[in-house]
């Protein structure tokens, strides 16, 4: 490059000088006469995004030209990459010699890589500078004590420390090399005078300004500081940029000429030299859904306006996700600058439900998840089509909520292979204690590639590579590189290996390819300044959305972060009114709201209350967006309660809740039976009040089949209770941790129903039989339409009694409940059904058959709930019961009653419609 000339001037000029016609060369003012500070400007038609470049290639070249600089030899930096091109552009138009053009980032990169960091070096990754940064603290005995003491606060501590670390580093790489030193010693005088911080949060940012200043590597773009070009320019937008401006002063005091070209709009007086120069409008919302629907409405107005491309702001993520959807339906080309986390990528959470499945305290839901997949697919084909569903479904009907539970030997044999299979894929990843991080690798590594899923993950478009990369699976750290000392020495239990790939895939970010021609371009809010698009839409310009600046590191106050130079709360603010400003450049811009958050007002946006205080002084308003929307009424519709037809359609086999059902509700009976819905039951780890039933049940059951077998007859009764709930325990997968509030009153249980039995045993009762399957076809012999149909069950119990044959159904319900049921006889199912079981299965059934409900967890004892003549009600309810199967069969409606609780617990609720009948409650 070209000697600098002797005189050196740092020349900050107005975009006010930018304008169409170039001005004569000759008549440029001197290098000294130009103005050293920015001049306010009004907003002018060409001074619009799409205009303004050519305006920036003009007056940088006449500047060159006027003092005899060298333009090839001179360097024009730019706020972002994406200006480039227009930049370039802009000058190809002059037909003279372009400047070198870049941005910082840009040209330090061509001018050579970055350092690798070195062991205990800052890495830039946030995991890993996590693992290393508790490598750091575990010397520090207040370090050592916290994480004995509270893991989970020694966890946000290590967060922290590496968010302020990295801080740190940035803002010392943003700074000139010579004055570097002075900033860390600005840090440490700056942390020693701080009084309002605790001694934690003192002591964690002293170590991370330490870990950042002991950094010896020097930053790319301090080889910025060593070039000498024949003049530095600078295009500053969206407020200072602190690595130009240590650029320039430093240029300026090694005499080399600078140039700052000053584009920031001040937003409260952008309109003092007339109208605006686009269309600004804004829209009021009603809710979530509405702002979300006028904003991909407003982008296609712009767009079949022919205002293309469309930048669509990304002020809100949840909001943009769900404008991006309706989107997308019109098949429109969309790319997202913004990047996804790579954690929300399906790839990323494939990988995680089977992390989450390894883990020793993972449930059977955890692995469903994983197995469904694709990950898992060849585990599927190992088991056969069908495998998956019978697993699930065996898993939920017998309450296997832990894999510990899941009893292979009792599933259909494909999903026993399935089972099997899984548990083989999953040893590599069950190590146990800690382990060496690169080793947790390896052994996902394996595990991926015994599936076949490593090669599954590479097809994956939608970050597939990426997560391979992120985690280390297809790449290796440089030998020496702070990343191979992080990956050797950390020591990872099985869960903190689990947090570690999260937030990794966290960290991550994957940008989505574009399809097709542009038409919208999701971008951040700095990103639309000066750049030509035909029309930008601002969802979310409300005063929780926009207005509110992202935080900085938690151990940065405010006040330590203005003493040594770091952005503040108010600089932030500044720079995002910068921004905000530049919006009114657009052709077009729409500015979108909710009116209301909930039942709470919310109100706009400062920066778009400060817009429309600035038009109002211009003798403007903000006009309001006209919805493009087309609306169609429709009227409203008679809906009548459901009903069902079924004719000649009867189950083959009726149980005891299927009775209850067509007794309860006709049409509950046709979706529960004839169409057989079912609801899937929740495999939920810890332990409810149906789980202590079932183990109950079971319970009493090995106790009083053993007692009557004569099994251990060294061993009491209570003994032998107790002995049974501990074998039931391990049957069912219980653990006796979450099941302990049962086990507490089971020890209550024992004496009071020995007792019980007792007193029965003593009258001459017997326990006879129990778990008993029963199956009869009651109508065979009167019914022809019903001759095949079957009633079956289980009774939990049959005694043998002085006064006949006793049922007895075990209950771990309501006292009262149980009281109401029978306090009408005809009204009880389930008795009614087990005595017509027993009546017609058993030839040498005695006459004198009873029945009734034993409540086992009444507090005052063990209750007993007599169902009165049993027999007669069993009579009554099977010839009612043969007449509603006949008129199902002879084609009879199956209405939906919409009545009494049955209704309001109902799982059908939703296919009848019962919100929706006419005179429905709200």
């Amino acid at each position: 490059m070209a000697p600098p000339p002797p005189r050196s001037t740092t020349v900050t000029a107005s975009i006010t000088a930018l304008s169409t016609t170039p001005p004569p060369s000759m008549t440029s003012p001197p290098l000294g006469d130009l103005p050293l500070s920015p001049v306010d400007f009004p907003l002018q038609p060409a001074h619009t995004s799409a205009a303004i470049w050519d305006g920036v290639a003009r007056r940088a070249s006449d500047w060159l030209e006027a003092h005899g600089l060298s333009a090839r030899d001179a360097v024009l930096l730019l706020p972002f990459a994406q200006h480039l091109k227009p930049a370039r552009v802009a000058w190809m138009k002059l037909s003279r010699w372009q400047p070198r053009i870049e941005t910082t980032r840009s040209l330090a990169s061509a001018l050579g890589p970055s350092p690798l960091p070195h062991a205990q070096q800052i890495t830039e990754d946030a995991a890993i500078d996590a693992l290393a940064a508790r490598t750091l603290l575990s010397g520090q005995t207040w370090a050592e004590a916290l994480r004995k003491e509270d893991p989970r606060a020694y966890d946000a501590a290590v967060q922290r420390l590496v968010e302020a670390a990295h801080a740190l580093a940035r803002a010392a790489a943003l700074r000139d090399p010579a004055l570097r030193s002075g900033f860390w010693e600005q840090g440490r005088q700056g942390l020693a005078q701080q009084s309002g911080v605790g001694h934690l949060e003192r002591a964690l940012l002293a170590v991370a300004l330490e870990w950042a200043a002991a950094d010896p590597r020097a930053p790319a773009t301090d080889a910025l500081f060593a070039l000498r070009p024949s003049a530095w320019l600078h295009l500053q937008c969206g407020g200072p940029d602190p690595l130009a401006e240590a650029l320039l002063a430093s240029a300026d005091a090694a005499g080399i000429p600078c140039l700052r070209l000053n584009a920031d709009l001040p937003l409260d007086a952008a309109f003092d030299g007339g109208a605006p120069v686009g269309r600004i409008e804004q829209a009021v919302c009603d809710d979530f859904e509405d702002l979300a629907q006028c904003s991909a409405a407003s982008v296609l107005d712009h767009l079949q306006a022919g205002r293309a491309p469309v930048a669509l702001i990304a002020q809100d993520r949840v909001l943009l996700r769900r404008v991006r959807a309706l989107l997308e339906r019109q098949g429109l080309g969309i790319q997202d600058e913004t990047g996804w986390t790579l954690a929300t990528t399906a790839p990323a959470a494939q990988l995680m439900a089977m992390l989450r499945a390894a883990r020793r305290e993972a449930t059977v839901d955890d692995w469903l998840a994983w197995l469904k997949t694709p990950l898992a697919a060849s585990l599927r084909e190992k088991g056969g089509s069908a495998s998956l569903s019978a697993l699930e479904a065996h898993c939920r009907r017998r309450g296997w909520s832990v894999p510990q539970a899941v009893r292979a030997d009792r599933l259909p044999q494909g999903s026993e292979r399935l089972w099997e299979a899984a548990r083989e894929a999953l040893v590599p990843l069950q190590l146990r204690g800690a382990q060496p991080l690169e080793t947790w690798i390896a052994a996902l590594g394996q595990t991926l590639q015994q599936l076949g899923a490593d090669e599954q993950l590479k097809r994956q478009p939608a970050g597939g590579p990426q997560v391979l990369e992120a985690l280390w699976l297809s790449k290796t750290p440089w030998p020496g590189s702070g990343h191979e000392a992080v990956l050797r020495g950390a020591q990872l239990g099985a869960s903190e290996f689990v947090d570690w790939v999260s937030q990794t895939l966290e960290a991550g970010e994957y940008k989505p390819p574009l399809e097709g021609g542009l038409q919208i371009m999701i971008t951040p809010l700095a990103r639309t300044m000066l750049r030509p698009f035909g029309a930008i839409v601002l969802p979310g310009a409300d005063a929780a959305t926009l207005g509110p600046v992202p935080p900085g590191p938690v151990l940065i106050g405010d006040t330590f972060a203005r003493e040594i130079g770091l952005p503040t709360v108010e600089g932030k603010r500044q720079a995002l009114a910068w921004q905000f400003a530049q919006l009114l450049r657009a052709p077009a811009v729409t500015l979108l709201r909710r009116g209301h958050l909930g039942s709470e007002p919310l109100a706009a946006s400062p920066l778009v209350d400060r817009l429309d205080l600035a038009l109002q002084a211009a003798g403007h308003v903000l006009p309001h967006w006209h919805d493009p929307r087309i609306e169609a009424s429709v009227p409203a519709a008679h809906v009548d309660r459901a009903a069902a037809q079924a004719q000649g359609r009867l189950p083959s086999t009726l149980s005891a809740s299927a009775v209850e059902s067509l007794r309860q509700c006709p049409y509950q009976f046709f979706a529960r039976v004839l169409l057989g819905l079912r609801e899937a039951g929740e495999l939920d780890v810890q332990a409810d009040k149906r789980d202590y039933g079932t183990w109950l049940h079971a319970v009493l059951h090995q106790f009083h089949t053993e007692r009557v077998d004569g099994r251990d007859p060294q061993l009491d009764d209570e003994g032998r209770l107790q002995r049974a709930a501990q074998d039931q325990m391990r049957e069912l997968g219980l653990a006796p941790a979450e099941f302990l509030p049962y086990s507490a009153s089971f020890a209550r249980f024992v004496p009071a129903y020995l007792g019980w039995l007792s007193e029965r045993e003593a009258d001459g009762q017997r326990f006879e039989r129990g778990e008993v399957d029963r199956r009869v076809r009651p109508w065979a012999e009167i019914e022809p339409a019903l001759s095949e149909l079957a009633l079956l069950g289980r009774i939990d119990r049959i005694d043998d009694a002085p006064h006949g044959q006793l049922l007895i159904d075990y209950k771990t319900g309501s006292l009262k409940g149980l009281k109401d049921k029978v306090a009408n006889p005809l009204e009880d199912t389930q008795l009614a059904v087990y005595a017509v079981l027993m009546d017609a299965a058993d030839s040498d059934a005695p006459a004198a058959l009873h029945a009734q409900y034993l409540a086992l967890d009444d507090s005052k004892g063990i209750a007993e709930i007599e169902h009165e003549h049993v027999k007669e009600t069993a009579a009554v309810m099977l010839d009612g019961l043969r007449q509603d199967l006949m008129a199902i069969h002879g084609g009879e409606a199956l209405p939906a009653l919409g009545e009494g609780v049955a209704c309001a617990y109902c799982e059908m609720r939703g296919l009848c419609r019962r919100d929706d009948w006419d005179g429905a409650a709200p």
